[in-house]
């Protein structure tokens, strides 16, 4: 059975960091793309990142550009999403997901509904 695990979530300052991991069992990761995306209570899920198969390309909504970086571990079968400068608009649980399905662009990496596989999610709040 495919297991997707999120850690790496917690209490953060406005301004702090942290790093996100994804593992993967069951399937291995370089095969899929993976996307993050984080849902705060009473709002819609929001897309973050994705970075497709063999970590080929690497897309980012406008909120998170120049600020987060996805990359991956092949050999430890994880993906991490590094969050640098957070703001307390970005407390919210962390998702992880993946697809095997193919990949064009980041509108496609952007859609929720193309990702058949995902965690149970990590908490991340950050303090104002």
């Amino acid at each position: 059975q495919v297991h997707l695990v999120e850690s790496g979530g917690g209490l953060v300052q406005t301004g702090g960091s942290l790093t996100l991991s994804c593992v993967a069992s069951e399937f291995t990761l370089p095969y899929y793309t993976i996307g993050w995306f984080r849902q705060a209570p009473g709002r819609e899920r929001e897309w973050v990142s994705c970075m497709t198969q063999n970590g080929e390309s690497t897309y980012y909504a406008d909120s998170a550009k120049a600020r987060f970086a996805i990359s991956g571990d092949n050999a430890k079968n994880t993906v991490y999403l590094r969050m640098n400068s957070l703001n307390p608009n970005e407390t919210a649980v962390y998702y992880c997901a993946a697809t095997g399905r193919s990949v064009m662009g980041w509108r496609d990496c952007s859609s929720a509904a193309l990702f058949s596989y995902w965690g149970q999610g990590t908490q991340v709040t950050v303090s104002s």
